[in-house]
């Protein structure tokens, strides 16, 4: 390995979202060398596709008296009666966790919400307001009062624009398109990572003192699904063949309004302001399944209730497979003002206009409540017994705190990321400036990595057998809307647990048409589906052993919730190239917040 070929930070970070770009921007102010790598450009990172708001309590504004929960909302006059609180924020948080997520962790999120608002505040983040200049907030779902703050329903993209520009006022360097191929840890200690210069296609040793992945979520394992083509779970995939354990990840959120057939989000803040939910017949059907939210309940009840609607016969579309979101009742001007983007969504890729008819949605895969474990600085933690991986860390939706439990509430991820990007960043720096030193690297990875690229050009020049990449993936999407989705039972998770190990089979000789070097879209794809592949297992493993309903993980042959045996977190470890798991308690504060029973 020449000297060319290695390339050194105090920290690096892989992921340009909002935990990345906060990690760097926080380390970045102790004047380190900071570098953030992105296989796309910064700025195109899925934290800017994040569209309804931002949670925390601000007190800004109340329902107008005598309206009822779901009527319209006025400011608080200055010294007026609060309508919220962080106890309030944490108890719905934990209940949407179905009491599954960390205490300590969501106290931590909850209570620095308020100042991390008012950090995007000062650097001019452009929300959406008041008429007396304070942040306009909305409702959402699972939230007992209003408190998504929110610009329009961009709220992801100016807060990504607002931050990115902030990193680099620091100095903080980026290699946009840039991939990370391997992460480098010997001895339970995190030495580097190997990327790859898509440009060029060359690879490179990045060595540092410290490495965080903030690489998102890993929706594209799903046929329909409101993720980015770059979510393909690079960073658990990465983590876990270099020894990390995932935790948690039977549990993937479906969000209950995806564009018919597209995925594309519809974000809740249509729910939010105030769209209705109606099936094949006209009917308000959330009634049903969540009589006192209705529309604003849960995504994971949400759901679940659109699939029952759609599998009893009442959905919509060539395929019955779809419902309406129906905004019409809300008038042109509140539809501009608020939701000028999804409009716009409808319109291009339905061709409907929300002002005119209602839109035809479906559930989509959306959110990733598990990952790579962390504590609440971000450190990574090796084992049940909370030891970390030295010099490793992670944030935003690759990690796993837990402060989501077994379902997110919306609004809570764009604050997840921004707060423990930032204590990331407080910790990596702290690390590195108690004199942490550069590890040397023992193992050969680059090498490693070469061989695994040229595996997939050449293969075996004697075999005929060839696999197609892309069929590969569409396969693999196919089982697991099918047998690891909305629903699940012990058949179903069986044939998905067989299929997906038959694609790893196949993945052995799977083969890529382009050669070259320079931007090799095909060489990605085959090592992003390598990456789906490897997760997609952990999925299946962790839900086929958790044989209870929990949040988003519905088991049909196990519809009870079961605390005596399953009030715990799920670690899956690589061993023998198979998912080997144990378990891990979850920090609750039964005097104050006790598990009981979840209704809406």
């Amino acid at each position: 390995m020449s000297d060319s070929e290695i390339i050194t930070h105090d920290i690096i970070i892989v992921g340009a979202g909002l935990a990345g770009t906060w990690a760097a921007m926080t380390a970045g102010e102790e004047k380190l060398d900071i570098a953030v790598l992105s296989k796309v450009h910064p700025l195109r990172s899925h934290s800017g596709a994040a569209q309804g708001g931002i949670a925390a309590v601000l007190n800004n504004v109340r329902p107008v008296e005598g309206t009822g929960p779901r009527g319209p909302l006025e400011p608080i006059p200055p010294g007026g009666e609060a309508v919220d609180s962080l106890d309030l924020h944490m108890f719905d948080t934990i209940k949407g966790s179905d009491w599954l997520g960390d205490q300590d962790a969501i106290e931590i999120m909850i209570s620095e919400a308020p100042e991390i608002i008012y950090a995007y505040e000062h650097m001019g983040c452009v929300f959406s307001r008041l008429p007396d200049g304070r942040i306009a907030q909305r409702r959402f779902g699972g939230h007992s009062a209003p408190r998504a703050n929110y610009s329009a329903d961009y709220t992801g993209h100016v807060l990504l624009h607002t931050i990115h520009e902030q990193a680099l006022r620091r100095g903080v360097k980026f290699y946009s398109e840039w991939y990370c191929m391997d992460l480098i840890v010997e001895e339970n200690i995190c030495r580097g990572i190997v990327a790859l210069d898509i440009l060029n296609g060359k690879l490179y040793t990045m060595r540092a003192k410290a490495v965080m992945f903030g690489t998102g979520g890993y929706g594209r394992a799903w046929k329909i699904t409101s993720n980015a083509l770059a979510n393909t779970g690079d960073g658990v995939a990465i983590s876990y063949n270099a020894g990390v354990p995932l935790m948690d990840m039977e549990f993937v959120q479906f969000h209950p309004t995806g564009l018919y057939q597209k995925g594309i989000l519809m974000t809740e803040a249509c729910r939010g302001e105030g769209g209705y939910l109606v099936n094949s017949t006209d009917e308000r059907f959330m009634e049903r399944y969540a009589p006192d939210k209705m529309e604003l309940a849960p995504r994971d009840l949400v759901s679940r209730a659109e699939q029952m609607e759609i599998e009893e016969g009442r959905g919509i579309g060539p395929d019955s497979q779809g419902l309406y979101l129906d905004m019409r009742h809300l008038g042109e001007q509140k539809i501009c003002e608020r939701l000028p983007q999804v409009r716009d969504l409808a319109i291009k890729f339905a061709g409907v206009d929300m002002i005119d008819a209602p839109v035809p949605i479906q559930p989509t895969a959306h959110y990733s409540m598990g990952g790579i474990p962390a504590d609440s600085n971000g450190q990574v933690i090796a084992d049940a017994d909370g030891t970390h991986i030295l010099g490793f860390f992670a944030a935003g939706e690759c990690a796993c705190i837990s402060v989501h439990g077994a379902n997110r509430l919306g609004t809570n991820s764009l604050l997840g990321a921004s707060v423990f990007g930032r204590r990331a960043g407080r910790a990596m720096a702290e690390f590195v400036k108690d004199g942490a030193d550069l590890q040397p690297i023992h193992d050969d990875p680059l090498q490693r990595n070469q061989e695994r690229i040229k595996h997939l050009m050449d293969g075996d020049p004697a075999s005929n057998n060839h696999e197609s990449v892309s069929r590969i993936a569409e396969e693999l999407k196919g089982t697991m809307t099918q047998n690891c989705g909305i629903f699940r039972d012990e058949e179903r998770l069986a044939n998905a647990m067989r299929k997906v190990n038959e694609l790893q089979e196949r993945y052995k000789s799977a083969r890529i048409m382009d050669k070259s070097g320079r931007f090799n879209t095909d060489l990605l794809e085959a090592i992003e589906t390598d990456h789906l592949l490897t997760f997609s297992e952990v999925v299946v493993a962790s839900g086929m052993a958790r044989t209870e309903s929990r949040g988003a993980h519905y088991r049909t042959d196990y519809p009870a919730r079961d605390d005596e045996d399953w009030l715990k977190h799920t670690l899956a470890h690589k061993e023998e190239d198979k998912p080997k798991l144990s378990y891990k308690s979850v920090n609750i504060d039964w005097e104050k917040f006790p598990p009981q029973e979840r209704k809406y």
